[in-house]
C-alpha cells in the first residue's frame, strides 16, 4: 500500500489534464459539426444519404491507426495541405496539441453524428408542421422544437463523444506523437509505462480512466432514464 501511495504522489498528472482538455475541445467541435451534419443528412435523398452517411461514419469502423495514417498524410509539413497551413497561417499540426484535438475529433465525431441523427429521426414530424403553421422560421423551429425534443439523444451522444475523445490512442499517437507535457495523453502514458514493465503505474492510470468512463456511462443512463420514465414497461 505504501508503494502505491508513493507512486500516486510522484505521478505526473499532465496526461490527465491533456486528455481532459483534448476531450472537452474535441467534444465541442464534434457537438456542433455532428448536429449540423445530422440535420443536413436526414434531408438528403436516399441514395445520397447512404453515401454521405457512410463517409461520415467511416472513422468509427476503421482502425484508429488507419485514420491516423490519413491524417498524417494530410497534415504533414511535407504534404501540400500541411505546407499551406504552415506557410499561410503558421499552423503546425503534427506533434502538437492541435494534432491531439484533430485526431480525437475525427475518431469521436461519428458517435455524435449518429446519436444526433437517430434523435432527429425519432422526432414527430407533426411538431415541425405545427411550428410552421404558427409562423415560426425554420431556424426557430430547429432550436425551439427540434433540439429540446431530441435533447436526451443529443446529450447521450455528447457524453459518449467526450468519453471516446478522452481515451483516443491510435490516431493521436500517429498524428500528435507522445511528447510528455504537450501531447502525452493518458492512453499513451499507459502504453509507455507498460513497455517499461511498470504495471503498477499502468494499473493506476487504467483505474483513473475506468472511473471516468463509468461516470460517463452512468450519466448517460440517467439521461436516458429520464427520457423513458413515462414509457410503459412491458
Amino acid at each position: 500500500m505504501e508503494n502505491i501511495n508513493d507512486i500516486i504522489k510522484s505521478l505526473d498528472w499532465s496526461p490527465l489534464f491533456i486528455s481532459i482538455k483534448t476531450g472537452i475541445v474535441a467534444t465541442v467541435i464534434c457537438f456542433f459539426l455532428g448536429i449540423f451534419a445530422a440535420r443536413k443528412v436526414i434531408q438528403m435523398p436516399a441514395g445520397k444519404k447512404a453515401v454521405i452517411d457512410g463517409i461520415l461514419t467511416l472513422p468509427m469502423v476503421l482502425p484508429p491507426t488507419v485514420a491516423g495514417f490519413f491524417l498524417l498524410l494530410l497534415f504533414s509539413r511535407r504534404r501540400p495541405f500541411g505546407i499551406f497551413l504552415y506557410e499561410n497561417f503558421d499552423l503546425k499540426v503534427v506533434q502538437t496539441w492541435l494534432g491531439c484535438i484533430i485526431a480525437a475529433s475525427v475518431i469521436a465525431f461519428p458517435l455524435m453524428y449518429r446519436n444526433a441523427r437517430a434523435a432527429f429521426e425519432q422526432i414527430d414530424v407533426n411538431l415541425v408542421y405545427a411550428g410552421r403553421t404558427l409562423g415560426m422560421t425554420e431556424s426557430k423551429i430547429f432550436w425551439k422544437v427540434v433540439m429540446p425534443t431530441a435533447g436526451p439523444g443529443i446529450a447521450s451522444g455528447t457524453i459518449l463523444t467526450f468519453a471516446r475523445a478522452l481515451g483516443e490512442y491510435g490516431a493521436t499517437s500517429m498524428l500528435a506523437g507522445n511528447i510528455p507535457g504537450k501531447t502525452g495523453t493518458i492512453s499513451q502514458k499507459i502504453a509507455m509505462v507498460i513497455q517499461d514493465g511498470d504495471y503498477l503505474t499502468a494499473g493506476i492510470w487504467v483505474a483513473i480512466v475506468m472511473v471516468i468512463a463509468l461516470a460517463a456511462i452512468i450519466l448517460m443512463n440517467l439521461i436516458s432514464g429520464k427520457r423513458m420514465k413515462n414509457v410503459k414497461r412491458w
